[in-house]
């Protein structure tokens, strides 16, 4: 992207000015480097989500921002319902709910290496992932209707997982407005045998490190210290979700023009958020997210168990699970007045800051642990949401590298067997169930991350709390 386009506000805050149908301006948080680093096409769709009806303060971009369908990938917009404001699928995209999900093992590295082979085959072999993978799990059509209502709580009160966990999961594993009716019987079926599943793409289950600690107080909070060892899962809501989105394309795009909605882009079918397709949109999509959260408990029952049977020793905790693909409605101040408003997050992840009343005790005078996924190459980041970033991002953040490259190109460059043996050099186990699905995660074809969270630690938006080293690794 060309720098000299852009309005420079500081180092890491960049605006596009408001002109011709723009409602606000657009801005994007990130360094020169990152900024000149991104497709000219972000800077197109963020002005076009900018045209909006009804989007508050700015069209925002993070540091990881790439072309995306509608919205950019890193994309942020919130929406007032009273000033006709509206709901995009694509500022949520097709893989709703996908997120992070880290837990706590209680153990060392130097506790666990000596089964860590054990450890990643058990977790290759008992949790499912890869193109079309299946669990045990078998729903029937009102079992699947009381996932979509229930989320998480729905798979703790099935017995997966613990009562506790649900204190350490975005809206405590649940949240409101799904209305499992509007979902297709076909993104149904799709998930019928999908709960407790991995995926493939950039989905992941991966024993990790803490490398560094960046903030003592935020790091003490959330149990962490260096050495000892994590696992996250990055997953989201399998086939359902992505048929939801497929789903609701057609409708929202009718609906943009029923309503006269000043689309520029057909990828941002929208509804007005209090119009009939918009209300059942929002209803699958929160379908969804449940969907997301109950599957990512489910396979957190399945690690525990686990990594329990190797280490009996080891108590796995929750430190915080959190989305990067939703709409969902909060109340932020705007103008000095609090309104209620339908934020879009798209390959970005919600980062309230300290004393939200949705953050367990614990994390209440540090702020909300924020999940960013590295490569299974570099690192990944803890970070903790900010006062500042409240204000200037609805309490966003970026979700993780960004990828530099398409998946084809990294096929065409790598060799799936030659980035495990390369990983393997570095220390760092991999499983996977395709060499082409590895090939197309390669770590160059990722940004840098540390530079996408320093931009985000810079900016505002959260403040580095642990850096964590991959070490074993299970891709789809």
């Amino acid at each position: 992207m060309d720098v000299n386009s852009l309005h420079k506000i500081n180092d890491y805050l960049w605006e596009i000015p408001q002109q011709g149908g723009m409602q606000v301006p657009g801005r994007i948080f990130a360094s020169e480097k990152l900024v000149k680093e991104m497709d000219e096409k972000v800077r197109e769709q963020v002005t076009n989500v900018a045209m909006l009806p009804g989007i508050q303060i700015a069209s925002l971009a993070m540091p990881d921002a790439h072309w995306g369908y509608g919205f950019p990938i890193g994309g942020v917009a919130a929406f007032d319902p009273d000033e006709g404001g509206i709901i995009s699928m694509g500022g949520v995209g097709f893989d709703i709910s996908c997120g992070v999900r880290t837990v706590k093992t209680g153990m060392t590295r130097e506790q666990m290496e000596p089964q860590l082979t054990k450890l990643v085959d058990e977790l290759f072999r008992r949790v499912p992932a890869g193109v079309g993978s299946e669990g045990l799990i078998k729903l029937t059509t009102s079992q699947l209707d009381e996932m979509l209502l229930g989320g998480a709580e729905w798979a703790v009160q099935k017995g997966y997982g613990l009562k506790q966990d649900l204190e350490y999961i975005e809206e405590h594993g649940r949240v409101s407005g799904a209305q499992p009716e509007h979902v297709s019987p076909t993104a149904k079926k799709r998930q019928e045998r999908e709960m407790g599943t991995l995926g493939s793409g950039n989905h992941y289950l991966e024993a990790q490190v803490v490398d560094e600690i960046f903030d003592k107080e935020g790091a003490l909070a959330m149990g962490l210290k260096k050495d000892d060892v994590v696992i996250s899962i990055h997953c989201g809501s399998r086939g359902l979700g992505h048929q939801v989105g497929t789903d609701y394309i057609k409708s929202l795009a009718g609906a943009a023009s029923k309503y006269n909605l000043p689309i520029r882009d057909r990828e941002l079918a929208s509804a007005p958020i209090d119009s009939p397709e918009g209300r059942k949109y929002f209803g699958a999509m929160s379908a969804g997210i449940n969907c997301a959260l109950a599957n990512r408990q489910i396979i957190t029952h399945l690690v525990r168990e686990i990594v329990q049977d190797i280490f009996p020793e080891a108590k796995v905790s929750m430190l915080y699970d959190i989305s990067h693909n939703t709409c969902k409605v909060e109340t932020h101040m705007v103008k000095g007045k609090k309104k209620r408003l339908y934020v879009h997050r798209k390959g970005a992840t919600r980062a309230f800051g300290p004393g939200q009343i949705d953050l367990p005790k614990e994390y209440q005078h540090v702020g909300q642990p924020v999940l960013i996924g590295g490569t299974m190459g570099t690192a990944s980041y803890i970070l903790a949401g900010t006062d500042e970033g409240m204000k200037v991002a609805f309490g966003s953040a970026c979700h993780g590298a960004g990828r530099a490259m398409s998946r084809t190109q990294a096929k065409r460059q790598w060799k799936g067997r030659e980035v495990i043996d390369q990983l393997a050099a570095q220390g760092v186990v991999v499983r996977g169930h395709s060499y082409s699905g590895i090939a197309e995660e390669a770590p160059e074809s990722y940004k840098d991350v540390t530079e996408v969270v320093d931009a985000a630690h810079y900016a505002g938006l959260a403040r580095k709390v642990a850096k964590v080293k991959p070490w074993a690794c299970v891709k789809g």
